[in-house]
């Protein structure tokens, strides 16, 4: 792993495992807290219409990705509020319409034989100079608005009613929620691709909640244990010349199942 640090797609890729590690590990922690995982996998699936108008169109595909990711969030943010009884249909149709519509574009874009693979499970390898400026954005983004509001969004997380009796704005933080869990999901499609990218954000957090006692310590550990798990896939797709998103997804659930079996014996 050493000499492949000597290559730049390896040192990009690793910043890109660790910035992406970080970001899941504390917008994952309020994914599984505010109980968003189904949200989540449904803005990460509809994200792949963000990636075909973006292919269609020739522009980014990181813009076109976030703008459309965002947009669902907000749609589902509407729907979670204003139609809770229906939201496993709308979510279900989000995901549905977000594919089909990314899969008809990519079909339109005369000339283009796109590899849907990289996008499905990950092309880490892949990560360029301008998508690591784009995480680093996020990265201090994200910390920016997690700290400034940490107390609104930890009351809102764990007690929307007292939130509201504090007069905190529960739809506007839950919403705000939502929205940095969609672009996490932008960012982390390019690690471990969109059928991945919910296990990247629940299973080291479900390791970190096990071991921590507030929400704050929840966000650092699961940070690291999921930085863990990227370095050491990396480490073997490199070593075995495997997908590198199946394969930091595979450690993950293998050290989850470690860590269960180990909490069942103690």
């Amino acid at each position: 792993m050493i000499e492949a640090l000597s290559y730049d797609f390896m040192q990009n890729a690793l910043i890109a495992g660790i910035l992406v590690s970080l970001i899941s590990g504390v917008i994952g922690s309020l994914i599984v807290v505010n109980r968003m995982v189904f949200l989540a996998g449904g803005i990460a699936h509809a994200a792949y219409g963000g990636i075909g108008i973006a292919i269609y169109s020739g522009f980014s595909i990181f813009l076109g990705t976030t703008v459309f990711a965002v947009i669902a969030a907000l749609f589902m943010a509407f729907v979670t509020i204003n139609q809770r009884e229906k939201i496993d249909t709308f979510i279900g149709l989000i995901w549905a319409v977000g594919m089909a519509i990314g899969i008809i574009f990519v079909d339109l874009t005369p000339g283009y034989n796109v590899d849907l693979m990289s996008y499905l499970f990950g092309s880490i390898l892949a990560v360029n100079d301008d998508d690591l400026y784009f995480m680093g954005l996020l990265f201090i983004v994200v910390l920016f608005i997690v700290t400034f509001w940490y107390r609104d969004i930890l009351a809102v997380s764990y007690d929307s009613e007292y939130a509201a009796l504090r007069g905190i704005n529960v739809k506007l933080f839950y919403t705000l929620i939502l929205i940095l869990s969609a672009l996490t999901v932008v960012i982390a499609i390019k690690v471990v691709g969109l059928i991945l990218v919910i296990a990247l954000l629940t299973i080291p957090i479900y390791i970190a909640q096990s071991l921590s006692s507030s929400l704050y310590m929840m966000m650092i550990s699961s940070g690291f244990i999921a930085t863990f798990f990227t370095i050491v896939g990396l480490w073997i797709s490199y070593s075995y010349n495997l997908t590198s998103g199946a394969c930091i997804i595979l450690v993950a659930a293998l050290s989850l199942m470690i860590f269960m079996i180990g909490v069942k014996i103690k």
